[in-house]
């Protein structure tokens, strides 16, 4: 009966990945010194009762190398949106013409450098807490496992199996981090 039981490590490698790929995506919306429609990526704007991502109520463009736009299609939005960017850790002071929201990408400084990798770091941390869960609903798949029938050796295997991801995961995302961080600190 034990060779029957198999956990699927490809569906938590699959997972896993996940989580580095929205790592990639969060770093590539930090901003080095240039403009970048991406840099507005992660802001959520409380739009019609639930949040939407910021490209789902306006039109994101970059007219030159050191400004962002965002054309709010709802003018009873342009407020909200405004003040989502506001909040949103970018350091990005906007300013509203009409619907039209300027982004003025300022040029980094010592201090907003360092404050940029810890925001990295953060993004890091929040991969390695998914990445963790989903090392947690493997190990719950073993033990399940094990009160089918699985054997001690096979539970054993799979646990290190489970943990070599992981461990091979996590190190991806600390030496995206590290790559992100240097990129940042480059002036």
């Amino acid at each position: 009966m034990s060779d029957e039981i198999e956990i699927d490590i490809d569906d938590l490698e699959r997972r896993m990945e996940g989580a580095m790929v929205a790592l990639k995506h969060e770093f590539a919306s930090l901003r080095t010194g240039r403009a970048s429609a991406s840099i507005v990526d992660p802001v959520m704007v409380d739009a019609y009762g639930s949040m939407t991502p910021i490209n789902q109520v306006g039109t994101i463009n970059v007219p030159e190398p050191r400004m962002v736009t965002v054309n709010v299609w709802d003018k009873g939005l342009v407020n909200k949106v405004e003040k989502a960017i506001r909040e949103s850790g970018l350091g990005i002071n906007p300013q509203t013409n009409g619907t039209i929201i300027m982004l003025p990408i300022p040029e980094l400084n010592e201090e907003r450098r360092r404050e940029l990798t810890r925001v990295a770091a953060q993004y890091a941390e929040h991969a390695r807490v998914a990445i963790r869960n989903v090392r947690r609903d493997g190990m719950d798949q073993i033990k399940k496992a094990k009160t089918g029938g699985m054997s001690e050796d096979d539970q054993k295997f799979w646990t290190d199996e489970v943990q070599a991801l992981t461990d091979r995961m996590i190190a991806g995302v600390d030496k995206a981090l590290e790559a992100k961080q240097a990129e940042i600190m480059q002036v």
